[in-house]
């Protein structure tokens, strides 16, 4: 236990330094939310990863579906690595980068409104990413009450109301800079650990070769009669699986806390740099959550599911470890869950400050006020989202991967192929965008709420948030050639900053120096 306090002091005492030492950098608007536009490929990369993997993936994700799925649950962790990493980094890093800057967009909700020249596109998305982005909140802090139960036997509302301030202290002080610092450090403790902690459990069961055969043996004929299904390449339900896939691979490409990453980005060395750094973590940490959750069938004897919930799978399988790689797994987890709720919280107040407030609710506000406004509203964000995770936990309303499925797949839905073909497309149309959004909004609300008069296929929030997000790459195209088109020397304009000249055109680099 001494070694568990000590290791929890050393880290939330850095995380808070961390952030007051930043403070120098979040003076303006630009520098509290974008750091500038100066953030190297080191810590862009780790801010993209540490924001992508949660207690959400690792205790929630992880323990379902590999309880499901088995090994072959390790996909969602590859197309993590490749789809949600590698792709969106080569497709979306540089043209984000160029032309957010290009049209003075903060902001996704104000790239909408600059890129569809529609302010009300603005309101509507920053009100969909306020609301959406609560459930997805209340599982971060859900799944980091599993292992605090069982490493310290604390009461969950201690452990959320703890977790919640600290992150609100650096993210307040400090700003994207403090929380990019911050996902650094934290995603140098999140590799190391997940190694450390997926070599303890594999040589707990006699080592790989061991376990591998451990699960050949595993018989669940309520789930499949095959022999050695769990051992399998595809698993037993390789369809299901597909949709976890989709979800939190593509899902990224449309989420505003993951996207305003590449709105941060430096140069065009960055861009390479953390595309190989950000697949790598991927990886590393996607790979081995899911890869370990493979073999929680192993600890059956132990897991009561219909007691418990696929939520006590992770714990219960980490349970029988040594102390210290005990301690190691609360700070990883910690880790996870915190730079993935700083960027939670630092997205929606600077999109209800830039997006809703300013110019409309309160008339005058110059830098200085919009950042105070900004922290004010970091305050209200994390409390609104401790009581919710509270009320949640003690009604026990849903698991972990249902509340992030509903949030990813109507943030990642409504806002993916609007985003995408936005930067590449001069033929979408905002008609278009508005019937991605109520498309993905509705659906996913009516999943939440009448779940049962969905088809089979659909009414997992997985499914449907996967299947919202594919709808919408053909929504988009279709509804744009049949809508009043964009105004022509808008579009152009918007386009134009491909074709400035750096070293060579913007289109193929963003250039070496730091643009003002």
């Amino acid at each position: 236990m001494a070694i568990k306090i000590v290791l929890l002091v050393v880290f939330f005492a850095v995380m808070v330094g961390i952030g007051f030492y930043c403070r120098k950098h979040s003076t303006d608007v630009n520098g509290f939310v974008l750091g500038g536009r100066s953030v190297g490929p080191w810590l862009t990369a780790f801010a993209y990863g540490t924001s992508y993997f949660s207690a959400v993936v690792f205790v929630g994700y992880a323990g379902q579906f590999g309880w499901k799925y088995g090994i072959a649950a390790t996909w969602a962790g590859i197309g993590n690595a490749l789809i949600g990493s590698l792709l969106a980094w080569v497709i979306l890093g540089r043209r984000t980068r160029i032309m957010t800057q290009h049209l003075d967009s903060a902001t996704m909700p104000q790239f909408f409104e600059a890129r569809y020249d529609s302010g009300a596109l603005k309101i509507a998305a920053s009100v969909i990413t306020f609301i959406f982005l609560i459930p997805y909140t209340a599982s971060l802090y859900n799944g980091l009450s599993r292992l605090f139960g069982m490493a310290f036997n604390i009461d969950y509302s201690v452990c959320v109301i703890v977790m919640a301030v600290l992150t609100g202290i650096y993210v307040i002080a400090g700003g994207y800079m403090a929380t990019a610092i911050n996902d650094f450090v934290q995603g140098i403790i999140m590799l190391f650990g997940i190694c450390a902690v997926v070599l303890s459990v594999l040589k707990s069961q006699g080592g790989f070769l061991a376990a591998l055969d451990g699960m050949g043996r595993v018989v669940d004929e309520s789930v499949s009669t095959t022999p050695g299904v769990f051992a399998s390449f595809f698993g037993p339900d390789p369809i299901n699986l597909l949709g976890v896939v989709i979800l939190t691979s593509l899902g990224t490409w449309g989420l505003p806390q993951m996207v305003q990453k590449f709105y941060a980005i430096k140069s065009e060395k960055s861009i390479a740099t953390g595309t190989v750094v950000s697949t790598f973590f991927a990886f590393v940490v996607a790979g081995g959550c899911y890869f370990l959750g493979g073999f929680g069938r192993l600890f059956s004897d132990k897991i009561d599911i219909a007691a418990n919930g696929f939520d006590s799978v992770i714990p219960t399988m980490l349970s029988g470890l040594p102390d210290l790689l005990i301690a190691i797994v609360v700070i990883l987890v910690l880790s996870a869950s915190m730079s993935t709720l700083s960027s939670l919280v630092l997205t929606s107040s600077s999109t209800l400050t830039l997006d809703l407030l300013k110019g409309r609710f309160i008339k005058e506000m110059d830098e200085k006020r919009q950042v105070f406004v900004m922290r004010v509203l970091i305050v209200v964000f994390v409390a609104i989202s401790v009581v919710i995770a509270i009320i949640q936990y003690k009604s026990n309303v849903t698991f972990i991967a249902q509340l992030m499925g509903v949030s990813w797949g109507a943030l990642a839905g409504a806002f993916l192929a609007p985003f995408l073909y936005g930067l590449y497309w001069k033929g979408a149309s905002a008609a278009s965008v508005w019937c991605s959004f109520l498309f993905s909004t509705v659906v996913m609300l009516a999943n939440m709420l009448v779940r049962g008069s969905f088809p089979v296929l659909l009414q997992s929030p997985i499914n449907a948030g996967a299947f919202c997000m594919i709808a919408g790459l053909v929504i988009v195209p279709v509804v744009s050639l049949f809508t009043p088109k964009p105004d022509a020397a808008k579009v152009e304009e918007a386009f134009a900053c491909y074709d400035e000249k750096v070293l060579v055109p913007q289109r193929e680099a963003l250039g070496e120096a730091e643009r003002p």
